[in-house]
């Protein structure tokens, strides 16, 4: 990751604001549980969990000739956005987020979570008015966020070389390579650091770790 300031900060939500590892680990052992599979652990979770997420589910043990993928995420998103799920933030993104702004530095949010969950659950935690931009998909599917990358920046009309993206896995990495922007991995998220180390992206451990870097 080269070292210049940027004009913009395109933040992927899960894992790198969101901390949200351990509920998605819960959840998906609750379908696991009910279908006799065996269990996840975090170790196993970060090495395993992969966009398309349908591959995911592959490597999990589901078998699609009986159940169809769709069916399977229909059921995990009802287990995920249950009550039975508290969510936080990661303890410093407020104040990161704040940081960023002062400077002048605008930010959006892209992810691969379902629009209208995705802006449910940041007006909830009350940080809307940070971001020019908050860009899901269309469905709860988590195929590819490329394409709703592409329309974020086209619609802010932002050089590429002057945005960077935020992210914790190596869908993130491709999708900045998509975009033709830089890229920062944090390894705190939904993927293991050595995942993420083979990549040509800046990477780092924590999100207070990925501002000092930048800022």
């Amino acid at each position: 990751m080269s070292r210049k300031r940027y004009k913009h900060i395109i933040w992927d939500w899960n894992g790198t604001l969101l901390d949200d590892v351990d509920i998605a680990i819960d959840a998906m052992n609750n379908l696991l549980r009910r279908r006799g599979l065996p269990l996840l652990n975090r170790e196993l979770y970060k090495d395993i969990f992969t966009f398309p997420v349908r591959d995911y589910y592959a490597r999990l043990g589901f078998d699609f000739s009986s159940e169809p993928y769709e069916k399977l995420a229909d059921e995990f998103t009802a287990e995920i956005y249950s009550k039975k799920y508290c969510y936080k933030l990661f303890p410093e993104v407020e104040e990161i987020l704040e940081k960023v702004h002062s400077l002048g530095i605008s930010q959006s949010i892209l992810s691969a979570s379902a629009q209208d969950r995705l802006i449910e659950m940041i007006d909830t935690f009350g940080i809307s008015r940070y971001f020019k931009a908050i860009n899901g998909l269309n469905n709860h599917y988590a195929q590819s966020k490329i394409e709703a990358g592409k329309q974020c920046l086209s619609i802010l009309e932002i050089k590429v070389d002057e945005v960077i993206l935020i992210g914790d896995t190596t869908h993130d990495f491709e999708t900045a390579e998509a975009l033709g922007c830089d890229c920062l991995l944090i390894a705190n998220g939904h993927q293991s650091y050595a995942r993420l180390k083979p990549l040509k992206a800046g990477l780092v451990n924590s999100l207070s770790e990925a501002v000092e870097l930048l800022l």
